[in-house]
């Protein structure tokens, strides 16, 4: 069996250039989209519940991106398309947890509070 010498030159993988700023417009940003929802449920903002369940819901998935591209520094750009690739897996785990969420409340309410129900 021979043996084989792989000479490679290794360079260092060049990743983004992220500055404090970055980071702290993406800390801005979370909390923002954070607080927004508190608000709409505590101030009782909208009459229909499910309203605001739809509102929370859209600035859970807004946040979620704001995660993945200031603190994850995902783009479309980098690694080869393995960014791509946890950008569809992320998707995808939202989609099924925003599913599978939406399942369990409207399921307890008919069940627990069967005159509730619309």
């Amino acid at each position: 069996m021979s043996e084989h010498t792989h000479d490679h030159d290794h360079h260092e993988a060049e990743g983004p250039h992220v500055s404090l700023k970055e980071y702290v417009i993406g800390f801005v940003l979370a909390v923002i989209l954070t607080v927004i929802p508190f608000w709409l449920v505590m101030g009782n903002v909208f009459e229909s519940s499910t309203t605001t369940a739809l509102l929370i819901l859209s600035f859970m998935v807004v946040q979620i991106v704001v995660h993945m591209v200031f603190f994850l520094h995902m783009n479309f750009h980098s690694e080869g398309g393995w960014n791509m690739l946890a950008l569809i897996f992320t998707l995808v785990l939202v989609f099924i947890t925003l599913a599978g969420s939406l399942w369990v409340m409207i399921s307890l309410n008919a069940n627990m509070m069967p005159g509730m129900m619309g």
